[in-house]
């Protein structure tokens, strides 16, 4: 009897792997199109600070993502503005929400511009 379990833990584990490239490669995209540095999605902390400079919200929103249940309030408000800076509408900040692999790559290569938002 083979064991088929190793096999396919590594073809998990690769599939997360492009997953996360996929991410990284399209916050890079979208922090660029939003005249931020792009490297910067590589650094904890300094990332989310980026994001929340890009959707324009103060830094210490980041203490809010560090709240259980409000996070998830703050981080659903961070992607609609994320989505309206860029021109796209609710429904397609829901699609950030529930399908980020597919909507941020959309976001990150389509011909959407950014926009800042007034407060």
């Amino acid at each position: 009897m083979e064991n088929y379990s190793t096999g396919s833990g590594i073809g998990i584990m690769i599939i997360y792997l492009l997953l996360a490239l996929l991410m990284i490669v399209s916050y890079w995209k979208i922090f660029t199109k939003a005249n931020q540095p792009g490297w910067a999605i590589l650094i904890p902390i300094y990332n989310i600070i980026v994001l929340l400079n890009i959707v324009k919200k103060p830094w210490w929103w980041f203490f809010l993502l560090a709240i259980p249940i409000v996070n998830i309030v703050i981080g659903i408000i961070i992607t609609y503005r994320l989505a309206l800076s860029f021109g796209k509408s609710g429904g397609f900040a829901i699609g950030l929400i529930l399908l980020p692999f597919i909507f941020l790559p959309i976001l990150a290569f389509d011909n959407s511009t950014y926009t800042p938002l007034q407060d």
